[in-house]
């Protein structure tokens, strides 16, 4: 099991996704992040993948922790992803070998090009709500075979 970060930049009612370019994921719209390294909190390693991948600057204490959830491949665990939403930060977000930027509103978000589960619990985080959530999907990630969250707060 691998312990990884997701952001989200929101601004307005619209929010940053990234086409991922290579690597697990790739030809997907997603949020930025990647795993914990070491001893990082994850909120310390949200904010470094946010950097690397999009040129984005934002301080740790404004990352604001918007869910936990644990992705499962067929009934084996294989992320526990801390995600956060970022509503302040410094530059403009940039093309990296790995991340593709663009901005897309709330509204007309490009699921058929995003994980088949972000349908599910990515509008929950953009509506407000903090969650705990499970997303079993089949061996290749094609199906959802089950989905479940809880809702909780974040220290």
């Amino acid at each position: 099991m691998k312990l990884s970060t997701l952001c989200f930049c929101v601004r307005g009612d619209s929010v940053l996704l990234a086409m991922k370019k290579r690597g697990f994921g790739a030809g997907k719209w997603n949020g930025y992040g990647g795993k914990v390294d070491g001893k990082e909190s994850p909120r310390t390693a949200a904010a470094r993948e946010l950097k690397e991948e999009s040129g984005l600057s934002a301080a740790e204490h404004t990352l604001e922790q918007a869910a936990l959830v644990r992705f499962y491949f067929d009934g084996s665990q294989l992320f526990e992803c801390h995600v956060f939403l970022v509503r302040d930060w410094e530059g403009e977000p940039r093309e990296s070998e790995e991340m593709k930027p663009r901005w897309f509103p709330v509204s007309q978000l490009p699921f058929g090009e995003m994980w088949v589960a972000d349908s599910k619990w990515i509008p929950l985080i953009l509506a407000g709500k903090k969650l705990e959530a499970g997303v079993n999907f089949n061996t290749d990630g094609s199906e959802v075979k089950d989905f479940s969250y809880q809702e909780r707060q974040f220290a």
